[in-house]
């Protein structure tokens, strides 16, 4: 695509900026469908509840997807948003917002993408065991947020030196256990408000739950809900790269050769929503709103070359983008075939 850089900035120059009306929407639809259906999964019965479930799971799912929007857009473009989807979706499901914000852009800096510095790289192109694994832990992770949010959190107000520990080890939406967050007062301040809020909430909803004010069943559901969607943003993630990087930093180019678009269709929305299909495009202009992602990759199809880079990143399903990856990690892990393969070759 670099040879061509200059048309795609034209394509795509009028696209930068996010509608307020689009965000708060959508936002606020998507949180009025999750907490009715979470209302219905937790109070109906047999079939009615596991269809109700089965909504929530997808607007929970869309809805905290919203926080990759959140690490993107200029916070007084959309004045209050980070604070509402805190409430309605962050604090709820355990994942406020200081999780990912700080962290998602260390993704995307061209010295860090890909290295062990990335938060959300691993070399899953190396080991299809890596993989599985990857997708089956991906089932305990509420149970992580539980116990960072309801044990750790409440330790911290005791044990203050243990903050610094847990906002470095333990404070970041991040795949790559050896990635280590920068931590600085602002952010100190900024988890421990939202901390307190976190347990705020939840500490009288369990204590409700304890003497028979609420059933136990909604901590059932949030589960179901909260791994479910964990599951299906594990396999997105699988899906939004060809995690062939051997370590070293990549310039734009090798960052969005690396990264996959998956336009599909309606389906696809429901499994990479919020502009998340369109990851390859998102890598090489991240300050484009999700809004405007599909308008930005029509223009491309249309005006740029075949043999432009940008229609390389392009794959017709996930599924096609798993099965590759899990190919080539069963490849390179019995020595079959060089780790790198360049979509260029």
């Amino acid at each position: 695509m670099l040879n061509s850089d200059n048309l795609v900035r034209d394509l795509v120059r009028d696209l930068h900026n996010p509608q307020p009306s689009i965000f708060w929407a959508d936002l606020l639809v998507t949180a009025l469908v999750a907490w009715i259906a979470f209302g219905l999964a937790v109070f109906l019965d047999s079939a009615a509840a596991i269809a109700a479930l089965g909504v929530a799971t997808l607007a929970f799912y869309r809805g905290l997807c919203f926080i990759h929007e959140l690490t993107h857009v200029r916070p007084k473009a959309l004045r209050g948003f980070e604070t509402v989807w805190n409430v309605v979706f962050g604090v709820p499901l355990l994942l406020p917002s200081f999780m990912y914000m700080g962290v998602h852009q260390d993704h995307h800096k061209l010295s860090t993408y890909g290295t062990d510095q990335d938060p959300e790289y691993m070399p899953f192109a190396q080991s299809n065991v890596m993989s599985a694994t990857f997708v089956v832990h991906s089932v305990l992770i509420p149970v992580f947020l539980l116990l960072r949010f309801l044990i750790i959190s409440p330790l911290t107000l005791l044990v203050p030196k243990l903050r610094t520990w847990v906002a470095v080890h333990a404070s970041a939406l991040s795949m790559n256990l050896g990635y280590r967050r920068a931590v600085n007062n602002a952010l100190i301040t900024r988890m421990r408000a939202w901390e307190v809020v976190t347990m705020a909430i939840w500490i009288p909803a369990f204590y409700a739950m304890w003497q028979g004010f609420l059933p136990w069943r909604m901590l059932s559901v949030w589960y179901g809900v909260t791994a479910i969607a964990s599951v299906v943003n594990t396999l997105r993630t699988l899906g939004a790269h060809h995690y062939e990087s051997e370590g070293a930093p990549l310039d734009r180019e090798g960052q969005l050769l690396d990264s996959i678009d998956t336009p599909g269709n309606l389906f696809t929305e429901i499994w990479a929503p919020v502009g998340l299909r369109y990851h390859a495009l998102h890598h090489y202009f991240p300050g484009i709103p999700y809004h405007n992602l599909g308008e930005a990759h029509r223009r491309l199809v249309a005006t740029l070359p075949q043999e432009a880079a940008y229609h390389k990143t392009l794959s017709s399903s996930l599924w096609d983008s798993l099965s590759g990856l899990y190919r080539r990690g069963r490849q390179n892990r019995t020595g079959s075939t060089p780790v790198s393969q360049t979509l260029s070759e």
